[in-house]
């Protein structure tokens, strides 16, 4: 096993977020948390006593904020709050999902400032390193006032109630609890609302979001590369001082990697000069760097938003540093909504123009020679034509997916939560749109990859045609017409795996 990850010791980073929601990584809680964890426990025990009502510790919630509940009454009252809100319906949420919003809600708690015990701490840490997975669905959260009911369906399981899957199998937690000898807790004062007020859902997607888009923007250049490169296309627009005129980070960025993966190439030397006749390439070749490296800038803001959101404490109420408990706002998903709905706006962009070049190069109208939808035998074979389509298909899609979900809020709990953030829809959707993203752009690299095929004896560069050789593992070259989508969701997988990136990178020129 590996070294665990210390909990409460430092704040968690985006690489320790993946291996714990996605590798099964271990967790501990750090020495020093229990202190703060201890220390901010007294003070809600202290209000528990106090005969004036505290919310959060001594009253009702939400719209009942007012409404006093006596001390032989609270452990029912937070029993009840997390059975009401675990009121999720529709699919289960992914693995690692769930795993990053238990991660994410125990680094809240290590915190020290939300005043619930140090079992409950153990306990959610304990759960996760026994692989127990409760079962959350797919709606219930409006993103404000944290994702209610995705958390609640954690702190259900924490209680022994609900279901779980451990290693995928679906059993009733108390079955999970008992098996990994966890006790099932019996939550205090306070304590519900510790475990449901966070932003933990919508940031761990976004997290995710951001360490799969890092592949994907990268495949998106050796993508363009390759069908520049297939099409016959110039590499002279990408030149850096062309690139320095437009000072945007992100457009520097793609457009170095497109001259890496360019560089030395054959078939684009074969017609570099005068006598190519072309003045201008189409914008979906021309203008890969400034597409692609408008989602590398919005995908750095969305890090540094997610950044922040790492090293937030998000509960209401809080207890402050100096020992107050205040009510705040804090929970409100609105940052993060709104990078989620940006990155959704990027990611169709992306595909847009990657789903263009596929089509340009199966149209004998435009693709400078190559047989019509690259197919074998003109006529009697089909070619890649119903790839672009499912290709097509997907961009739509994105399109409708990039509208945004946070600016349609939508009033509840008797309007005390008037104006919500959507950022789990947000997150909900973007994970589609990276999704098909990857999948537009393995539609790509497999036609380009036929068409670099098609142009011999014009021979690829080192890197395309390190790309090229790999989908060949996978996916046959140029022949007559055969089962094509085992190939297309193979190619997806090196694509989503980042084998592709990888590949180009590794056979660029120094």
């Amino acid at each position: 096993m590996p070294h665990p990850i210390r909990i409460g010791e430092a704040v968690l980073t985006p690489a320790q977020v993946v291996a714990v929601a996605r590798d099964g990584a271990p967790v501990a809680l750090a020495d020093g948390a229990r202190a703060r964890i201890q220390e901010s426990r007294a003070i809600i025990d202290a209000l528990a006593a106090d005969e004036n009502p505290h919310y959060g510790v001594s009253t009702g919630f939400g719209a009942l904020a007012t409404t006093f509940i006596a001390p032989e009454r609270r452990r029912q009252l937070q029993a009840s709050l997390i059975r009401s809100h675990a009121a999720g319906t529709g699919a289960e949420v992914e693995t690692e999902v769930v795993r990053a919003l238990q991660l994410l809600r125990l680094q809240t708690l290590a915190s020290g400032r939300t005043g619930v015990r140090t079992v409950v701490v153990e306990t959610y840490a304990a759960m996760l390193n026994a692989g127990i997975t409760p079962v959350v669905r797919e709606y219930g959260s409006l993103g404000c006032s944290g994702d209610l009911a995705p958390l609640a369906h954690i702190a259900l399981a924490a209680m022994g109630e609900g279901d779980v899957r451990v290693d995928g199998a679906l059993m009733p937690a108390s079955d999970a609890l008992a098996a990994a000898g966890i006790s099932a807790l019996a939550f205090e004062e306070k304590e519900g609302l510790a475990l449901i007020n966070g932003t933990d859902g919508m940031l761990g997607m976004l997290v995710l979001a951001l360490h799969d888009l890092g592949r994907l923007l990268t495949t998106a250049d050796v993508a363009a590369a390759m069908s520049i490169e297939s099409q016959l296309g110039t590499d002279a627009v990408f030149a850096a001082d062309l690139m320095a005129l437009r000072p945007q980070a992100g457009q520097a960025d793609s457009a170095a990697g497109i001259r890496r993966f360019l560089a030395g190439s054959p078939m684009v030397a074969s017609h570099r000069g005068p006598e190519d006749g072309r003045v201008q390439d189409a914008y979906s070749l021309r203008c890969a760097p400034q597409v692609n490296g408008a989602a590398r800038d919005t995908m750095a803001h969305a890090a540094t938003i997610a950044s922040r959101e790492l090293a937030s404490v998000i509960d209401n109420p809080v207890v402050t540093v100096d020992g107050r408990i205040e009510s705040n706002g804090n929970f409100h998903g609105a940052p993060v909504a709104a990078v989620l709905d940006f990155l959704a706006i990027s990611v169709a962009d992306v595909a847009s123009a990657s789903e263009r070049r596929t089509d340009r190069a199966l149209d004998p109208a435009r693709n400078r020679g190559l047989p019509p939808f690259l197919a074998h035998e003109v006529g009697v074979d089909s070619g890649l034509m119903i790839a672009q389509y499912a290709a097509a298909g997907i961009v739509s899609e994105l399109k409708r997916l990039a509208v945004p979900a946070s600016v349609d809020s939508i009033p509840s709990s008797a309007m005390q939560e008037d104006h919500v953030s959507m950022g789990w829809a947000a997150a909900r959707k973007l994970r589609r749109a990276v999704d098909g993203l990857a999948r537009v752009l393995a539609i790509e690299v497999l036609t380009a990859a036929r068409a670099i095929d098609l142009r011999a004896p014009l021979e690829a560069g080192p890197a395309t045609g390190a790309v090229r050789d790999l989908v060949r593992t996978v996916a046959a070259g140029p022949g007559p017409d055969r089962f094509l989508s085992p190939e297309m969701e193979a190619v997806t997988e090196l694509v989503r795996s980042g084998a592709v990136a990888r590949t180009a990178e590794e056979n660029t020129h120094a």
